[in-house]
């Protein structure tokens, strides 16, 4: 069974079997408004915790989107090449960003579960 969690920096990671998919928040999408370009990272990069993984662009600004924990890119959403608004209409779903494989697990304790997410964002 997969566990979501999600960072201060308005990401979620959805973990299962070592794998967690991610992308950006319901309010990070609203906040940054119509993504109009996503830069995908490479299958087989390298990310610590903190790295600048993603840059989304959309018609307020360019914002970078950072790993959550340490691991490597193991696919990247190829859907959002042609179509970034994905991201704004499926942004916990249809519209994640990459998947990476963990390096160390438990870097997942420092991170936010649902009902902490909404208690940040008010």
């Amino acid at each position: 069974m997969a566990t979501t969690y999600f960072t201060d920096d308005h990401e979620w990671l959805r973990v299962e079997g070592g794998i967690a998919t991610v992308g950006i928040t319901d309010y990070a999408q609203e906040q940054l408004g119509d993504l109009v370009f996503v830069e995908l990272p490479e299958a087989g990069r390298k990310l610590a915790k903190g790295d600048v993984a993603v840059v989304v662009e959309s018609v307020k600004a360019a914002s970078d989107v950072y790993a959550p924990i340490d691991g490597e890119i193991v696919e990247s959403n190829g859907a959002l090449a042609s179509d970034p608004a994905l991201v704004n209409s499926a942004a916990t779903g249809d519209g994640w960003l990459w998947k990476m494989k963990l390096s160390d697990e438990s870097q997942l304790a420092g991170l936010l579960d649902e009902a902490g997410y909404k208690a940040l964002i008010g």
